[in-house]
């Protein structure tokens, strides 16, 4: 039987030959989010399940400002399901991998019904947050086109938040609720800890901006 070594290095390998036009969803994020994964885990979890779904979980990823963005995490499990079986992945699991997939997006709003499912989800969130939370938040609003915040009212105080302009404002839309959506006991004190770190920066920077 092949073991998770032999499908790491299929896999791999396979992703090394594409090219990734946003380095926030690529083969370093892939592999953050399997070892942390794999970290979550409970005895007895199908660790060649997270795999799968840890390295293609955004296989597909449509720009947040996308039409289709609810449907990213869909069709990577398709594509994925595609692929693993022209690797002869085992058969039998490539529902529970299609699954992980598609529970993983926070836009497409699908419940994890697996543990495997839950990790995974779990560890594509903590990359929200934290110093990796933070630094991709702001990357993928100059991808883009946004603005770090908006100058005449950073925190939005007297205006509706608008996180497709604004990278500061993604984190009230999104990343300080996240912790609040961890599933996994192994999971939630690295979540507390990470958003703590999240508030900590816009403490900070409410006082370099004097707001």
């Amino acid at each position: 039987m092949k073991d998770l070594v032999y499908w790491e290095n299929e896999i791999v390998n396979y992703l090394r030959g594409l090219e990734f036009s946003d380095s926030s969803h690529d083969l370093a994020h892939f592999k953050r989010v399997w070892h942390m994964a794999k970290s979550f885990s409970d005895d007895g979890a199908d660790l060649l399940v997270i795999l799968a779904a840890s390295y293609f979980h955004d296989l597909v990823s449509y720009p947040k400002n996308h039409p289709d963005r609810a449907l990213s995490s869909r069709h990577a499990a398709d594509k994925a399901v595609e692929i693993l079986e022209q690797m002869s992945f085992p058969k039998d699991k490539l529902g529970d991998v299609a699954h992980a997939i598609e529970a993983h997006s926070y836009s497409a709003n699908i419940r994890p019904l697996t543990h495997e499912a839950m990790v995974v989800q779990d560890a594509d969130r903590m990359e929200s947050l934290g110093c990796i939370g933070i630094a991709r938040t702001f990357y993928v609003s100059g991808l883009m086109k946004g603005s770090l915040f908006n100058s005449q009212d950073p925190f939005a105080q007297n205006r509706s938040l608008d996180d497709k302009n604004f990278a500061v404002d993604h984190f009230y839309t999104k990343l300080l609720k996240l912790e609040e959506t961890i599933l996994t006991s192994k999971a939630r004190a690295l979540a507390k800890k990470r958003s703590d770190t999240l508030r900590l920066f816009l403490n900070q920077l409410k006082e370099e901006l004097l707001v």
